[in-house]
């Protein structure tokens, strides 16, 4: 099952590290615990809309930023899920695989949008 929630705290992780700043930091300038922040991070806890607000303010991200991120990581999970339920890819090479399977697609006309550290691309 894909979470939401685990996804989303590791978007804001990935922002939160990009910039080189610490959970501390961020907390303070959001006003939230340093706690509940880090459970937010690892998937824990789901953050209401305005503790998000706060959060993106602090990284001085856009929302519709940081949801755009989510939704394309979302994306590539259920492609992934999808992959890993498909017979034709063989057992033995789903765990390597982690991703998407686009076996019979010309590669031309394959087009993955998604942070480079999220996303491993083979060609076979």
């Amino acid at each position: 099952m894909i979470l939401l929630r685990r996804l989303l705290g590791d978007v804001l992780r990935r922002q939160r590290q990009r910039q080189g700043r610490t959970l501390r930091e961020v907390s303070s300038s959001a006003r939230v615990s340093l706690g509940y922040l880090s459970e937010v991070e690892r998937g824990q806890k789901e953050a209401s809309s305005e503790l998000l607000a706060a959060i993106c303010d602090a990284l001085d991200v856009r929302m519709s930023e940081l949801m755009r991120e989510v939704s394309d990581e979302l994306a590539l999970a259920e492609l992934a899920q999808s992959a890993r339920a498909t017979e034709s890819v063989p057992a033995s090479v789903r765990p390597m695989l982690g991703s998407v399977s686009v076996a019979g697609v010309p590669p031309e006309r394959v087009t993955i949008k998604a942070p480079a550290e999220a996303v491993d691309v083979v060609a076979a």
